[in-house]
C-alpha cells in the first residue's frame, strides 16, 4: 500500500511532467533560443529530482525507465554547477528521458490518486 506522502509526491511529478510536455511541445529550436524556457526546464528538473529523492527515502522503488538516483544527481548538478549546464543535454533530458517517465509511472499515478481520493 502506498502512503499519502508518496502519493502526493507522485501527483506532483505527474503535474510537472505535464509542464515538461508543454516545453517539449515548443520544440528544440525554441527551447535552445529561449532563456525563460530553459529556466523553466531547470526548475522542473530540480523539482523532479527532489521528489525522486523523497520517494527513494520513502522506499518507493522506481519502475523500469525511471531512475531516482539519476534524477537526484541531475538536480544536484543543475543547482551546483549551473554555470556548466549544456542546453542540448537538458533538452534531451526533457524531450526523451522525462517524456518516458510519464508512461513508466502511469500505474503509480493511478494508485497515488486512489490513495488521495480514499482519504487514507
Amino acid at each position: 500500500m502506498m502512503d499519502r506522502s508518496a502519493a502526493k509526491e507522485l501527483l506532483h511529478i505527474q503535474a510537472w511532467l505535464g509542464r515538461v510536455a508543454d516545453i517539449v511541445e515548443c520544440g528544440e529550436a525554441a527551447y535552445l533560443d529561449d532563456a525563460i524556457l530553459q529556466e523553466a526546464g531547470d526548475s522542473l528538473m530540480m523539482k523532479l529530482g527532489e521528489a525522486a529523492n523523497r520517494l527513494s527515502r520513502l522506499g518507493v522503488l522506481a519502475p523500469e525507465g525511471v531512475d531516482w538516483a539519476l534524477a537526484v544527481a541531475n538536480r544536484n548538478f543543475i543547482i551546483h554547477q549551473y554555470d556548466e549546464i549544456n542546453r542540448e543535454l537538458t533538452w534531451l533530458t526533457l524531450a526523451r528521458d522525462l517524456t518516458e517517465w510519464g508512461d513508466s509511472l502511469a500505474l503509480y499515478f493511478i494508485r497515488a490518486q486512489e490513495v488521495i481520493d480514499s482519504g487514507i
